[in-house]
């Protein structure tokens, strides 16, 4: 399930109370009618973003000013280095956008990627003697030599303070989750400051700890006779450490603990999702790691990944040797080698391949998926381009092919005879079509697949949790054309009319309204356009950036969405 904050554009995995970034609270809103959404968007959300984007000038206006004093006095501006030019160093840590490098001599690097999102997380260029760092989601903590810790400062936008380490004493670890921090004392106590929203910080009870390590709202502990203590959030059972044995090492992020035991096993609890918790055959394993997945470095000195991102870090590891430590967020992996250099790949680097398009020729069709472009050559060869984590790109023995649709990380083609070829990820069965017969058509979601049978029935296969595969009800008959957003499937009857089954969030299958003598259809990624015969269009769903402001078009004769965006070609009036 994917959350996207409407005020700020922060999307998130799961519910969440409040949004972490402008602490919008009606995340989980549910709407009868799109009238309630309208009114909704009108009364409540756009005040709330006048108020945000005020608040936020305002807060920039005074970094602008502290930082101006800052080189009127002559201090050094962090600037933002190239991380592949990092040398000598010996950890790495990273939060929502920035990463931070400790260097063998105790000083330390960093590099925020966005301009838009400074808290003063990189502002570390004083610090001298550190022996470890930790990241939160937008500040840094650094451990000294002489057990004291420092820390940038408190992120502006959160009513707790997890950078309060000032006077902590005899430290010999730390760690930091979303926005708590915690201090292993060398006497095998605890300590921890910052959100407890969840009871993550109640750790002072805490004796004979040998190594902490934070999720996102839980905290665990390892004590030296080998068992786990655990506190703070479980909702999806990360907490559930109370039979674990012989641990040696433990790791943890968002909701998913591992435990490394001494036999070299690796065993792990939470949320498993995107399987980051499937580590039951891993062996000779020596260290272990939750940062973005969890992965495990082999005493051959070759790391396993398994997870949301593992794809990512596979392909940096591919593609680079002795590498000992990787860490992967949302906008970019990063790998520690042996050396102390570093080597890094952001997300946009994935859409440099889009220069390799213009190499192709005699294409009649393309599809895109979140990193990588498939197109479809008039003698049924398909191409392909961009990001291949997940071997979404192989499709160079591909034959017959009369249609492709790309999800976010996998390519489905349709041959003609009827029969569908797929590639790429597959962790939802989004690639299980091997069976399928007699289909004229096919579409991608995120992570589903639909097929279209010649007998005007459906097929769909991957992940349905939001009901975007239910199409087998008696509603979904005489269908002659369907089309996939993100988490939703939309199908065009016969007689005009459109039904739809998903995720409607934002109102994306709300297609009964004003919905008559429709010829075509197609979706972005949460919202649903359809052409009337007579030319005019209608639209319903996610309107952020007015992809749905189609009321005026006419003589249109087709449409075509990208994941926010509108295109439709207009007839001809040249004679």
């Amino acid at each position: 399930m994917i959350i996207k904050c409407p005020v700020c554009s922060t999307t998130y995995d799961k519910e969440v109370e409040a949004c972490v970034t402008c602490k919008f609270t009606e995340l989980n809103k549910i709407f009868i009618s799109q009238e309630d959404f309208k009114e909704w968007v009108e009364n409540v959300v756009k005040p709330f973003r006048e108020k945000y984007q005020k608040e936020c000038i305002e807060k920039e206006e005074q970094k602008l000013i502290a930082r101006q004093r800052k080189q009127e006095s002559g201090t050094v501006i962090v600037t933002e280095d190239n991380i592949k030019n990092w040398k000598d160093i010996v950890a790495i840590s990273g939060g929502y956008d920035h990463i931070v490098g400790l260097r063998k001599d105790g000083t330390v690097v960093a590099r925020r990627e966005s301009s838009k999102h400074d808290y003063g997380q990189c502002d570390i260029e004083d610090w001298e003697d550190i022996i470890a760092v930790s990241c939160g989601w937008n500040y840094t903590v650094g451990l000294r030599k002489d057990g004291m810790v420092v820390a940038t400062m408190k992120p502006w936008y959160v009513d707790y303070d997890p950078c309060d380490v000032e006077y902590w004493k005899d430290i010999i670890a730390i760690s930091c989750g979303n926005d708590h921090t915690v201090g292993l004392r060398k006497d095998g106590t605890v300590v921890a400051t910052g959100e407890n929203n969840y009871g993550q910080c109640n750790v002072k009870d805490w004796k004979d700890i040998v190594a902490v390590s934070c999720g996102d709202k839980h905290t665990v502990g390892l004590r030296k006779d080998g068992t786990v203590i655990t506190t703070g959030d479980n909702w999806t059972g990360q907490c559930n450490v109370k039979d674990w044995k012989d641990i040696a090492a433990i790791s943890c992020e968002w909701d998913c603990t591992v435990g490394l035991r001494k036999n070299g096993t690796v065993i792990a609890t939470g949320w498993n999702g995107y399987g980051q918790c499937n580590v039951k055959d891993w062996k000779d394993i020596i260290a272990v790691s939750c940062k973005g997945c969890t992965t495990g470095l082999r005493k051959d000195g070759t790391i396993i990944a398994t997870g949301y991102y593992s794809g990512r870090i596979n392909a940096l590891i591919k593609n680079c040797k002795n590498i000992t430590y990787v860490l992967a967020k949302s906008d970019y992996t990063v790998g520690l080698k042996k050396d102390g250099t570093v080597v890094f790949r952001h997300i946009y680097d994935q859409y440099k391949h889009v220069k390799n398009i213009k190499k192709w020729e005699d294409i009649v069709t393309v599809s895109y998926g979140s990193a990588h472009t498939v197109g479809l050559r008039k003698d049924g060869i398909v191409v392909a381009t961009g990001e291949n984590d997940y071997d979404q790109c192989n499709v160079e023995d591909w034959e017959d092919i009369v249609a492709v649709s790309c999800g976010s990380a996998h390519t489905v083609g349709l041959r003609k005879d009827g029969t569908v070829v797929a590639t790429g990820k597959n962790y939802d069965d989004q690639c299980n079509v091997e069976d399928w017969e007699d289909i004229v058509a096919v579409s991608c979601g995120s992570v589903h697949t639909v097929g279209l049978k010649k007998d005007r029935t459906v097929v769909a296969t991957g992940d349905n949790d939001y009901g975007q595969c239910n199409t087998t009800y008696w509603d979904w008959e005489d269908i002659i054309a369907v089309s996939c957003g993100d988490n939703h499937t939309v199908g065009l009857r016969k007689d005009g009319t459109v039904v739809a089954t998903g995720d409607n969030d934002y109102g994306q299958c709300n297609t009964y309204w004003d919905w008559e003598d429709i010829i075509a259809v197609s979706c972005g990624g949460n919202y649903t356009v359809g052409l009337r015969k007579d030319g005019t269009v209608v639209a319903t769903g996610d309107n952020w950036t007015g992809q749905c402001n189609v009321k005026d078009w006419k003589d249109i004769i087709a449409v075509f969405c990208g994941n926010d965006y509108t295109m439709g070609l207009k007839k001809s009036t040249s004679k």
